[in-house]
């Protein structure tokens, strides 16, 4: 090969550089590439606002601070425009979307119990002969509820009658006595001992009718007290006792014992909320104070109370003091020992 084709092979110097342009570009995007991430990679404090970026704990987080400012915003909305009540009832209605009564200071729970719950018992052992209510009846005062049997001290009533009976005969023939034996003593037949044993007999005589008289009474009184009447205008809460049952005033020990209890009644027109209140919240709570009360099972219901009872010591195992609010106005809604919201209101409300 001469020089001429050698001289034509040969590759000019200024063609052999490459072009840089294209290289400059690749590492200009890579890096741009890398600072963007490293943006979102890089936790700041405006990063929980980032759409698609915030975890689940953070969004929560979000949410719920976003509720908060919603929910202040409408009860500031409310206490400038006023508040309404509930329909159907008398106390105040709850902020709308916050479940919380205005005026407010203080929001617990508890349950709601029957003011007096009284168990009506047996004032001796004896036999359920017959009962005439079940759970769920309503009672009046004086009404006829239980039967015990009574053959026993009729039986006595009757031996007692005739024990007054022969009594009164003997007394009869004491005075008989007495008289002949003034008599005699007037004629001084018989001497001055014979009228002081007449008139001490005819004494003894009387006495014994007395106690018979006890007697029979003391047998009446247990006969009235086989008929077991309520004490009270209410509603049978339990039936505790079946027909030919052996009932008690007292318990012997045991699991099968004698039953100390007929019925268990009360008035549910006379209903409370029994509250275990934290000793922290003391400061907020007095006696009269008015409250709203609405029960868990119909949160759209309330129900106007005021603080009736507070305990006069506290509970050390708890650290709570009980209270009880007094419902006023009932209805049908409110069962004993459902649980129920009471809103405790504040100076501007009472």
């Amino acid at each position: 090969m001469n020089n001429d084709q050698l001289e034509r092979l040969r590759i000019a110097s200024e063609k052999k550089r490459r072009p840089r342009g294209p290289v400059w570009l690749i590492f200009g995007g890579v890096a741009v590439l890398t600072a963007v991430v490293a943006f979102f990679a890089v936790p700041r404090a405006g990063d929980s606002v980032r759409t698609g970026m915030m975890s689940n704990k953070e969004e929560a987080e979000a949410r719920a601070n976003a509720e908060l400012k919603a929910r202040a915003s409408r009860l500031d909305q409310e206490r400038k425009g006023g508040s309404g009540a509930v329909p159907g009832t008398n106390a105040p209605a709850p902020a709308a979307g916050s479940g919380r009564v205005e005026g407010s200071v203080l929001t617990v729970s508890g349950y709601v119990v029957n003011r007096e719950r009284i168990e009506v018992s047996p004032r001796f052992m004896g036999q359920v002969k017959w009962i005439g209510v079940k759970k769920g009846d309503a009672v009046t005062n004086g009404q006829v509820v239980v039967l015990l049997d009574d053959a026993e001290y009729a039986a006595r009533l009757a031996e007692v009658n005739g024990q007054i009976a022969a009594a009164e005969v003997a007394i009869e023939r004491a005075k008989l006595d007495l008289g002949r034996a003034e008599e005699l003593v007037r004629q001084k037949v018989e001497m001055g001992k014979v009228l002081d044993d007449a008139r001490l007999e005819l004494r003894a005589r009387e006495a014994q009718l007395q106690q018979l008289l006890g007697s029979r009474q003391l047998i009446r009184t247990y006969l009235d007290w086989c008929v077991i009447r309520s004490p009270v205008h209410g509603v049978v809460l339990e039936k505790m006792v079946d027909p030919g049952e052996l009932v008690s005033p007292q318990t012997f020990g045991g699991t099968r014992g004698p039953s100390t209890s007929l019925l268990a009644v009360a008035d549910p027109e006379d209903l409370q909320v029994e509250i275990d209140l934290n000793e922290s919240d003391l400061p907020k709570v007095s006696l009269g104070q008015t409250c709203v009360v609405s029960p868990e099972a119909y949160p759209d219901r309330t129900y106007q109370g005021v603080v009736a009872e507070m305990a006069p010591e506290a509970s050390r195992q708890k650290g709570t003091l009980q209270i009880k609010v007094q419902i006023r106005n009932p209805d049908r809604y409110l069962t004993p020992e459902l649980s129920a919201k009471v809103d405790f209101l504040g100076e501007a409300r009472r």
